[in-house]
Protein backbone atom coordinates (compact mmCIF):
# COMPACT_ATOMS: atom_id res chain seq x y z
CA UNK A 1 0.00 0.00 0.00
CA UNK A 2 1.50 3.32 -1.40
CA UNK A 3 1.63 6.32 1.49
CA UNK A 4 -0.11 8.71 -0.88
CA UNK A 5 -2.48 6.64 -2.33
CA UNK A 6 -6.31 5.85 -0.66
CA UNK A 7 -6.43 2.49 -0.90
CA UNK A 8 -10.12 0.33 -0.04
CA UNK A 9 -9.76 -2.14 3.11
CA UNK A 10 -11.41 -5.43 3.11
CA UNK A 11 -14.50 -5.02 5.26
CA UNK A 12 -15.67 -7.61 7.99
CA UNK A 13 -19.06 -8.33 7.83
CA UNK A 14 -20.71 -4.96 6.83
CA UNK A 15 -17.78 -2.84 8.84
CA UNK A 16 -17.24 0.04 5.78
CA UNK A 17 -13.24 0.77 5.70
CA UNK A 18 -10.97 3.44 4.24
CA UNK A 19 -6.89 3.65 4.47
CA UNK A 20 -5.67 7.26 6.17
CA UNK A 21 -2.37 8.15 6.33
CA UNK A 22 -1.79 10.16 9.63
CA UNK A 23 -0.78 14.06 8.15
CA UNK A 24 1.24 16.79 9.77
CA UNK A 25 -1.91 18.50 9.92
CA UNK A 26 -3.74 16.11 12.34
CA UNK A 27 -1.10 16.36 14.99
CA UNK A 28 -0.07 18.88 17.71
CA UNK A 29 3.61 19.74 18.79
CA UNK A 30 4.22 16.19 20.18
CA UNK A 31 3.71 14.67 17.29
CA UNK A 32 0.90 12.51 17.95
CA UNK A 33 -2.70 13.22 16.43
CA UNK A 34 -4.74 15.85 18.18
CA UNK A 35 -7.85 14.13 19.40
CA UNK A 36 -10.64 16.51 17.84
CA UNK A 37 -8.70 15.81 14.38
CA UNK A 38 -10.08 12.42 15.01
CA UNK A 39 -13.65 13.49 14.81
CA UNK A 40 -12.64 15.07 11.26
CA UNK A 41 -11.42 12.47 9.72
CA UNK A 42 -13.99 10.27 11.17
CA UNK A 43 -16.80 12.68 9.50
CA UNK A 44 -15.19 12.08 6.82
CA UNK A 45 -15.37 8.70 6.71
CA UNK A 46 -19.53 9.30 7.21
CA UNK A 47 -18.96 11.49 4.05
CA UNK A 48 -17.66 8.42 2.11
CA UNK A 49 -19.59 6.13 3.73
CA UNK A 50 -22.91 7.55 2.12
CA UNK A 51 -21.06 8.24 -1.23
CA UNK A 52 -19.62 5.00 -1.50
CA UNK A 53 -20.49 2.61 1.32
CA UNK A 54 -24.81 3.59 0.52
CA UNK A 55 -24.20 4.54 -3.37
CA UNK A 56 -26.03 7.98 -2.20
CA UNK A 57 -24.46 11.40 -2.71
CA UNK A 58 -23.97 13.34 0.66
CA UNK A 59 -23.76 16.56 -1.72
CA UNK A 60 -27.27 15.92 -2.97
CA UNK A 61 -28.40 14.37 0.47
CA UNK A 62 -27.21 17.65 2.19
CA UNK A 63 -27.77 20.47 -0.20
CA UNK A 64 -30.49 19.34 -2.84
CA UNK A 65 -32.54 17.45 -0.55
CA UNK A 66 -31.63 19.10 2.51
CA UNK A 67 -31.41 16.63 4.33
CA UNK A 68 -28.70 16.70 7.77
CA UNK A 69 -27.13 14.19 9.46
CA UNK A 70 -26.27 15.99 12.73
CA UNK A 71 -24.16 14.15 15.17
CA UNK A 72 -26.62 13.86 18.70
CA UNK A 73 -24.55 11.52 20.89
CA UNK A 74 -21.27 10.93 20.98
CA UNK A 75 -19.12 8.77 23.20
CA UNK A 76 -15.18 8.46 22.33
CA UNK A 77 -12.55 6.16 23.68
CA UNK A 78 -8.50 6.33 23.12
CA UNK A 79 -7.08 4.06 22.92
CA UNK A 80 -3.35 4.99 21.63
CA UNK A 81 -1.70 7.11 19.77
CA UNK A 82 -0.97 7.64 16.05
CA UNK A 83 2.18 9.17 14.91
CA UNK A 84 2.68 11.57 11.97
CA UNK A 85 3.30 8.84 9.05
CA UNK A 86 1.19 6.01 10.30
CA UNK A 87 -1.37 4.43 8.08
CA UNK A 88 -4.37 3.50 9.62
CA UNK A 89 -7.74 2.43 8.84
CA UNK A 90 -10.74 3.84 9.64
CA UNK A 91 -14.07 1.73 10.01
CA UNK A 92 -17.80 2.45 10.25
CA UNK A 93 -20.50 0.03 11.32
CA UNK A 94 -24.10 0.95 11.51
CA UNK A 95 -25.12 -0.65 15.01
CA UNK A 96 -28.82 0.37 15.62
CA UNK A 97 -31.04 1.75 12.84
CA UNK A 98 -33.98 3.71 14.04
CA UNK A 99 -36.54 5.33 12.27
CA UNK A 100 -35.40 8.53 12.17
CA UNK A 101 -31.77 7.90 13.86
CA UNK A 102 -29.21 5.55 13.42
CA UNK A 103 -26.46 4.47 15.77
CA UNK A 104 -22.77 3.62 14.42
CA UNK A 105 -19.38 2.35 15.66
CA UNK A 106 -16.72 4.28 13.86
CA UNK A 107 -13.23 2.83 14.69
CA UNK A 108 -9.53 4.03 13.80
CA UNK A 109 -7.37 1.21 14.14
CA UNK A 110 -3.72 -0.02 12.64
CA UNK A 111 -4.66 -2.16 9.65
CA UNK A 112 -1.64 -4.64 10.43
CA UNK A 113 -1.73 -5.55 14.10
CA UNK A 114 -5.26 -4.58 14.21
CA UNK A 115 -4.73 -2.69 17.26
CA UNK A 116 -7.36 0.05 17.85
CA UNK A 117 -6.09 3.71 18.14
CA UNK A 118 -9.62 5.47 18.91
CA UNK A 119 -13.31 4.39 18.55
CA UNK A 120 -16.59 6.25 19.25
CA UNK A 121 -20.30 5.21 18.99
CA UNK A 122 -22.38 8.16 17.24
CA UNK A 123 -25.81 8.61 17.23
CA UNK A 124 -26.86 10.41 14.14
CA UNK A 125 -30.42 11.45 13.61
CA UNK A 126 -31.52 13.06 9.91
CA UNK A 127 -33.18 16.07 10.20
CA UNK A 128 -35.08 18.74 8.05
CA UNK A 129 -32.41 21.66 7.04
CA UNK A 130 -35.37 23.62 6.38
CA UNK A 131 -37.07 23.05 9.94
CA UNK A 132 -34.34 21.66 11.80
CA UNK A 133 -36.61 18.94 13.21
CA UNK A 134 -35.82 15.48 13.00
CA UNK A 135 -37.78 13.14 10.22
CA UNK A 136 -37.86 9.73 8.95
CA UNK A 137 -34.53 8.40 7.68
CA UNK A 138 -34.91 8.27 3.38
CA UNK A 139 -36.23 5.12 2.00
CA UNK A 140 -33.24 4.91 -0.32
CA UNK A 141 -30.61 5.73 2.59
CA UNK A 142 -32.66 2.64 4.51
CA UNK A 143 -32.65 0.49 1.70
CA UNK A 144 -28.79 0.74 1.11
CA UNK A 145 -28.13 0.36 4.86
CA UNK A 146 -29.41 -2.98 5.06
CA UNK A 147 -28.87 -4.25 1.92
CA UNK A 148 -25.58 -3.87 3.82
CA UNK A 149 -26.40 -5.13 7.15
CA UNK A 150 -29.86 -7.17 6.70
CA UNK A 151 -29.21 -7.80 10.60
CA UNK A 152 -30.61 -4.61 11.20
CA UNK A 153 -33.99 -5.15 9.45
Amino acid sequence: MSVGTPVDLPAQGSEFRRARLIRFSDCDPAGIVFYPQYFVMLNGLVEDWVNEGLGLSYHGLVAVRRIGLPTVKLEADFRAVSRMGDQVALGLTVQRLGSRSMTLLVRCFDPATGELRMQMQQVLVTTSLETHRAVAIPDDMRAAILRNAPELG
